[in-house]
């Protein structure tokens, strides 16, 4: 990097020091720190690659590396596999006719209708490929929404696609029956959530701008409803009121200082093994070559919560207003990291954390 690029980063960063690209907002208020995520109950045995979960009555279908899984039972311990796709299960949808919407990465979407036996794929269309889709909801007209996190990349992509600074996310709608797909808005930066808001517009949650886009049905982009998140916001939902919202990361110094490092992160993206990049991670601790985070990550041999992380737990409940109103967090040592989704369900609100392969039961009534 020469002379006056220095100089002019440094320049930046005076005149604009508190810019929302630079601050990260303390963690105060509802978002204040605890271990209450640690303290919900597990559902049955680890579920690994589990990434989103939503539920039908007293079902509850989850995604699962390839698999589709239905949970029923008290304390949803019953478990009966839907189907076993060629690609990751990811993102769900229940459709008003009943039929299940599933992302399948690499495939785009399928649809599992209970009177057919294999799925019905989306068809090709002008939108191109789409195998790297994230979210999905459906609307009460049957029109089917979804969001792809970057073109040409598929969701488990994520962490290339921040150190990349892409912004290639698209917002995409579907015709009820699969046949057509259109591009509603792009340039999205890793749009990784999608929820009906309650004046008729689109929730969206953009990763990498750390915060929720509000987008009309025509496209038009509205007002954020949430903007400068201290961590990477994953799949939101509506919820009894409000919604619920995953954040599957925190925001550190150190990344944000190595995203304005351009030769640096270039560098070691094309030379260090990408398990080992710098940067934000579903599950962590468990390989002595792991970056580290800066600062005191162990003492007498224990990761201290406070400790800055590299992996970490937070789930959260949002108001109408876009204001957290609740949060429930897994700090550096907690187990429970990487939460990807959340939903509500008779027995209570279902927090799926991949990064430890889980599912958990969260009853407010059962805690403080």
């Amino acid at each position: 990097m020469g002379f006056l690029t220095h100089l002019g980063r440094d320049v930046r960063n005076l005149l604009f020091r508190d810019s929302e690209q630079n601050a990260i907002p303390s963690m105060d208020g509802a978002l204040g720190p605890n271990d209450r995520l640690d303290r919900c109950e597990p559902i049955g045995e680890p579920l690994p690659g589990a990434d989103d979960a939503v539920a039908h009555g007293d079902r509850l279908y989850v995604s699962a590396g390839r698999q589709v899984l239905r949970l029923s039972g008290e304390g949803f311990r019953e478990r009966a596999l839907v189907h076993a796709f060629e690609g990751e299960a990811g993102g769900l949808a229940l459709h008003p006719d009943g039929r299940l919407i599933v992302c399948v990465a690499g495939r785009g979407l399928a649809a599992l209708d209970p009177d057919r036996p294999d799925p019905q794929y989306l068809a090709p269309g002008p939108a191109g490929s789409v195998g790297g889709l994230t979210a999905v909801t459906c609307l009460t007209d049957g029109t089917i929404w979804c969001t792809e996190g970057a073109q040409g990349k598929t969701a488990n992509d994520w962490l290339r696609d921040l150190l990349d600074k892409g912004a290639s996310g698209r917002l995409l709608r579907c015709s009820a029956a699969l046949d057509r797909v259109d591009v509603a808005a792009q340039g999205l930066a890793w749009p990784n959530g999608i929820a009906p808001a309650r004046d008729g517009t689109l929730l969206v949650s953009e990763s990498w701008r750390h915060g929720v886009r509000r987008i009309g049905l025509d496209g038009a982009r509205q007002p954020d409803f949430i903007r400068n998140l201290p961590a990477y916001p994953a799949r939101i939902r509506p919820a009894k009121d409000g919604y619920h919202l995953a954040l599957f990361g925190v925001r550190t110094h150190l990344i944000e200082f190595l995203l304005k490092e351009d030769e640096f992160r270039q560098e070691m993206l094309t030379t260090v093994a990408p398990e080992h990049w710098i940067g934000p991670a579903l599950a962590s601790g468990h390989d002595c070559l792991e970056p580290m985070q800066i600062g005191s990550i162990k003492a007498l041999g224990i990761q201290k919560p406070w400790a800055p992380p590299r992996s970490y737990g937070l789930y959260t409940h949002v108001d109408d207003g876009g204001e957290v109103v609740e949060s429930l967090h897994s700090r550096a040592g907690g187990r429970y990291h990487g939460v990807t989704a959340a939903c509500d369900t008779p027995q209570g609100v279902v927090i799926v954390a991949k990064g430890a392969g889980r599912l958990l039961l969260y009853r407010p009534e059962a805690q403080p």
